[in-house]
């Protein structure tokens, strides 16, 4: 049976971007599908941070509907300024769903909130199927950035509020993490709710990795790293693990920085200071960071303490590209999944010291870091392929 079926992403790429978004991966899934799909997101990108101007081609390109609400934008993720444009995007959100035809299935990503809350009440009142996929957890993530006993937990009271409204109100929920899943159902008894990782197509992820392979001398050993550089991600601790090992008469290994964000003068700086070698790439299309990932000899995860962050995605790229992991974030789910498939080390947080005597295990044996290497690729291959996982989805939206 033909469905209509509305996708509401706050934070997603649109035609003529790159990326590797998951709600384009599960339209593209859909369309396949002949279904009726519209996708409702912001004409601002939050990734650079300016407004979207499509080019006709560029509009016409996509075998869907796409509507692009407006909101103000902001300079800063964490910034009043950005809950006021969310405020202004739920708006506009809450006019454009009061004008449109009802349709059969509602597939929402949280956060944003704003937008979220909007479509929670939308479809309640309308008794219409509403699915929500949970990318991250809001004001949880907040905290991480202001963090003040008491006054903080006062300032995030209604957006928590909120969330939990948006949970319970959920006919299905799906997450990017069983973390995550789990706090949706602590106040939604009604449904099971599913983990489905952020993920990759890894069919395309080898085709074009191999076809962006960079040539590595070979008495050069390179740590990888992918992602926002921003106050949730410690990289000063790698560079102070590096520089350790560097007074150890350790010279001849490479920090590869792939990725842009707020901090990224900091990182360069503080590299500066402890003359450790370093490359900050910036951003880069996916298509040549993954070549440069799978050039490399093992990643690191450095995740300060107490973020909310569970499954991320960058270390399903890691996992993708075959390499062993040093990972410091204390998400239990991650952990776990290091230990079960050997796939790299769970580091202590905070401690140089034991990430370098960590950097030091791989560095010494090539053996080590491609056997947990291989084990990271069939963790890939049993829960970061796209492919197999989002079926899972998709099947939500149809059925």
């Amino acid at each position: 049976m033909k469905k209509d079926i509305l996708i509401v992403a706050h934070f997603t790429q649109v035609p003529g971007e790159k990326g590797n978004s998951r709600f384009e991966y599960i339209l593209n899934m859909l369309v396949n599908n002949k279904h009726d799909i519209e996708l409702v997101t912001t004409n601002f990108s939050h990734r650079t941070k300016k407004h979207r101007v499509l080019t006709n081609q560029e509009s016409n390109q996509s075998q869907y509907k796409l509507t692009m609400l407006s909101e103000s934008g902001y300079k800063k993720n964490v910034s009043l300024q950005r809950f006021y444009s969310h405020y202004i995007f739920g708006r506009n959100l809450k006019k454009y769903l009061k004008n449109r035809k009802k349709p059969d299935v509602i597939y929402c990503a949280v956060p944003s909130l704003d937008s979220a809350y909007v479509v929670a009440k939308y479809a309640s009142k309308n008794n219409i199927k509403f699915i929500i996929d949970i990318q991250d957890v809001w004001p949880e993530a907040f905290k991480m950035v202001f963090n003040i006993p008491l006054l903080s937990n006062i300032l995030f009271y209604p957006m928590s509020k909120k969330a939990d409204y948006i949970y319970k109100a959920a006919n299905e929920i799906v997450a990017v993490s069983e973390t995550y899943t789990r706090r949706a159902l602590s106040v939604n008894k009604k449904c099971e709710g599913r983990s489905v990782f952020l993920g990759t197509d890894l069919s395309y992820f080898d085709k074009v990795s191999q076809e962006n392979l960079v040539n590595k001398p070979m008495n050069e050993i390179w740590i990888a790293y992918i992602g926002t550089l921003g106050h949730s991600y410690d990289l000063n601790c790698v560079i102070d693990a590096l520089s350790i090992l560097k007074e150890d008469g350790i010279n001849n290994i490479k920090f590869v920085v792939m990725g842009d964000g707020p901090l990224k003068s900091d990182f360069q700086h503080y590299a500066k200071t402890k003359k450790v070698w370093i490359e900050f790439t910036g951003r880069l299309n996916y298509e040549e960071m993954t070549g440069i990932l799978r050039s490399c000899d093992f990643s690191v995860n450095p995740i300060k303490a107490n973020s909310a962050g569970s499954i991320i995605n960058k270390v399903g790229d890691y996992a993708a590209a075959g390499l062993a992991v040093l990972n410091t974030q204390e998400s239990d789910e991650y952990r776990k999944l290091i230990k079960e498939y050997k796939a790299g080390f769970n580091c202590k947080n905070d401690s140089p010291e034991d990430l370098a005597s960590k950097i030091l295990l791989l560095y010494k044996d090539e053996r080590l870091r491609n056997e947990m290497g291989k084990n990271n690729r069939m963790l890939a291959n049993d829960m970061f392929n796209r492919s197999i996982t989002y079926k899972k989805i998709v099947e939500l939206l149809v059925h």
